[in-house]
């Protein structure tokens, strides 16, 4: 069986030179992340320019306007999801926040704003750390 294949942004949001993460809920559908900070972002729906769709996502899950920057960095990860193989490409972006006042979706329960420097210090999922070594690189 081919894996299903997605591509989805991820957004490093920085206000006050603080990154934002936002913690996975028990509500989100997926659930593979419950309990666990991300980056903001999501799948591109088919037809949907990829610009579009970070700035979607972005006002979706968290209520947010913000000036986007260009991608930083993509990786790739093979999860297997409720029984099937899965492939998703991520492309990331910075962007910049004109405030810190954040209205999380349902699907997140707590958000919290770093100093890129300390990621490991949060639960961050596993698949942001080569994204947020190439931040701290650029």
């Amino acid at each position: 069986m081919k894996p299903k294949l997605f591509v989805a942004t991820k957004a490093f949001i920085v206000y006050q030179a603080k990154v934002l993460l936002i913690r996975e809920s028990s509500n989100y559908d997926v659930g593979v992340h419950v309990g666990k900070f991300d980056v903001v972002g999501g799948r591109i729906t088919p037809g949907e320019h990829v610009d579009e769709a970070m700035l979607r996502e972005i006002k979706e899950e968290t209520g947010l306007n913000v000036k986007l920057g260009k991608p930083f960095f993509v990786n790739e990860s093979w999860p297997v999801v409720n029984g099937e193989q899965w492939q998703i490409i991520r492309i990331f972006y910075e962007a910049e926040a004109d405030t810190d006042q954040i209205k999380l979706s349902k699907d997140h329960d707590q958000y919290v704003w770093i100093h890129s420097k300390d990621y490991r210090e949060y639960a961050v999922i596993e698949n942001l750390y080569l994204a947020f070594e190439a931040y701290l690189q650029k």
